[in-house]
């Protein structure tokens, strides 16, 4: 990016999810819900990012959590109505900002109207041509028409009973049996979701998070494959070349779909954005997402995965840049969301994989103030990168994962589909902690109502309460790093690397001081940002065990550290980050 005024709302938005099942309960029922989601529209607000995206609170069985939908138009009675809904788009609108909503196109839930219409109707019927039902292998049809694999576990086949009461056809399923996948290749899908598309749109969303939005397009024919796509990172090659193509996954047909959605959206004002959830690799394909004409964003999971590692992250940031810049599109930045293990534990381990699926009672457990340490100094990467930046709910609390959720309490259809295996991704959606004396720590309105997922007692010391009346608390330290990223504008910022292998910016002499150091640390990561109104940022971060040795010219003003001790005027503290701001070389009063 290059420093502009002159940009789109959502170029440098941070972006805040709320995962509506997890965050507030309004009506005292255990779950999460939208009037609860109102309710505490002020305390993001207050916490100063620029928009809300809600997972899906659409009509639903809820076998996956929301994400098999029911009814794409209304809100499913749990969380409450379609008044809700648009109350809850008005009211973030007054307090300034912008509702992103989930999309769910690659399946429906089975309870939809039009796969019940499909299991009624005959094969080769134009309600089955709306999803992939086949016929089986073998010499009675009895084998699944070819080798995939859920990414939930087990076969993504299931056979139905014809009408007749005769083994019939099979469906595809790459989620869970509840999960039919549809047929993109159908005209009936592309014109039902055109008009979803305008049902919210004209209800004021601002954006779409679409979800699994590599995988709508399947490569013709179906043929066999080896490998298996696991849900978080990619996938395990089995007797193949890893760079041959998922046929189920980041096919060059999704493209279409996005550039005819794109025209859609283009049609309203004020701007309204389509944003990638694509675990695709490597990075060059992802940013074919991004192109111009097709969406506006996309998730970076590979930032994500790097974990705490800075040469991973240097090579990361390097790349999402290189390849932001080939298509003309803001990067994106994310640290956690409801389908990882939350950052904050994740940092606490001896050695932090980049994410994983699920820590439970029987793992090594993390260390709490080690990760919260980590999760600190990583707010001040996530947030000093010009673009976009998305906090997940509870990022803002460096909320840990609950690690020890006994088995008969997970949800996740992952974990049953694994026989266990997998333990799945509830650990990251147990609910938000507001009050640390209050009944199930403030999440509902009724001392008596169980959360639909145990929240651990140790969840107490992170509570919002708690932690507002700390001035040293991480809630008031992204306060105080979201306020100064929007005044100083960082986010349409100018990225440089502060290190002699990848930039000339140590070769500057800054008025009245020697030339900086030739090389950075391994363990720092060291970037720059030239900011829209003259000031640099400098960020510094040390992801090591150990202190380095850190000096700055007098010119160069601290405007945050993640703790106290962060730097001591000689030395940046291990597992610590800073910024710095001052003025670019020949614009300051020493021009004169």
């Amino acid at each position: 990016m290059t420093p502009s005024d002159d940009i789109a709302w959502w170029q440098d938005a941070v972006v805040y999810q709320v995962y509506p099942r997890s965050f507030a309960d309004g009506n005292g029922d255990g779950m999460g819900d939208l009037p609860g989601v109102i309710a505490r529209l002020p305390y993001l607000a207050s916490l100063g990012v620029d928009a809300v995206w809600l997972s899906p609170f659409y009509v639903s069985p809820q076998h996956d959590a929301g994400y098999d939908v029911a009814d794409y138009r209304d809100v499913d009675p749990m969380f409450g109505t379609l008044d809700d809904a648009e109350r809850l788009i008005g009211e973030a609108h007054g307090h300034g900002l912008k509702v992103i909503v989930d999309l769910v196109p690659n399946h429906t839930s089975s309870e939809h109207p039009w796969f019940r219409e499909a299991l009624a109707a005959p094969p080769d019927s134009p309600a089955r041509r709306r999803y992939l039902f086949r016929d089986g292998r073998g010499a009675s049809g009895e084998e699944p028409p070819n080798n995939w694999t859920s990414v939930f576990g087990g076969p993504a086949w299931t056979r139905v009973t014809e009408t007749d009461g005769t083994p019939g056809q099979w469906y595809l399923h790459l989620f869970d049996v509840t999960q039919p996948d549809l047929d993109w290749t159908d005209p009936e899908v592309h014109a039902e979701f055109a008009d979803v598309l305008r049902f919210w749109l004209e209800r004021g969303v601002d954006g779409f998070r679409v979800d699994v939005a590599h995988g709508l397009v399947k490569a013709e024919g179906l043929p066999d494959h080896a490998g298996r796509v696991l849900m978080i990172g990619g996938e395990e090659h089995v007797g193949h070349a890893p760079m041959d193509r998922t046929p189920y996954f980041d096919q060059d047909g999704v493209h279409a779909i996005y550039r005819t959605w794109r025209r859609l959206l283009d049609a309203y004002a004020p701007p309204r954005i389509l944003v990638a959830e694509a675990w695709v690799d490597p990075m060059h394909r992802l940013f074919r997402y991004v192109r111009p004409d097709e969406m506006h964003q996309a998730f970076n999971f590979d930032f994500l995965m790097a974990g705490y590692d800075p040469a991973a992250l240097r090579r990361s940031i390097g790349e999402t840049f290189a390849h932001a810049r080939e298509v003309g599109a803001p990067p994106t930045w994310v640290l956690s969301n409801h389908d990882t293990v939350r950052h904050a534990s994740r940092f606490g381990l001896p050695t932090p994989p980049p994410h994983q699926r699920g820590i439970g009672p029987l793992d090594p457990q993390p260390d709490a103030a080690l990760g919260r340490r980590r999760a600190r100094a990583m707010a001040f990467v996530l947030l000093g990168l010009p673009g976009s930046a998305y906090v997940y709910q509870g990022d803002e609390l460096a909320l840990p994962d609950h690690t020890t959720l006994p088995p008969e309490a997970r949800e996740d259809p992952a974990f049953e589909r694994s026989g266990g295996a997998d333990l799945g991704r509830d650990g990251a959606r147990v609910p938000m902690p507001w009050s640390a004396v209050e009944p199930h720590l403030g999440f509902g309105t009724a001392p008596d109502s169980a959360p639909w997922l145990p929240v651990p007692e140790a969840y107490a010391a992170s509570a919002v309460d708690l932690q507002e009346a700390d001035a040293e608390s991480v809630l008031h330290l992204y306060r105080r790093l979201l306020a100064a990223r929007k005044e100083l504008r960082l986010g349409r910022g100018e990225f440089s690397w502060y290190d002699a292998a990848e930039s000339a910016v140590e070769e500057t002499a800054w008025p009245g001081e020697e030339r900086a150091p030739s090389r950075v640390p391994d363990q720092v990561l060291a970037f720059s940002v030239q900011c829209t109104g003259g000031d640099v940022v400098e960020v510094r971060a040390n992801l090591g065990g150990e202190e380095v040795p850190m000096t700055v010219p007098p010119a160069w003003r601290l405007v945050l550290g993640s703790s106290p001790e962060a730097w001591s005027g000689e030395v940046l503290a291990p597992d610590t980050a800073v910024w710095f701001v001052h003025p670019a070389p020949g614009t300051g009063p020493e021009k004169a």
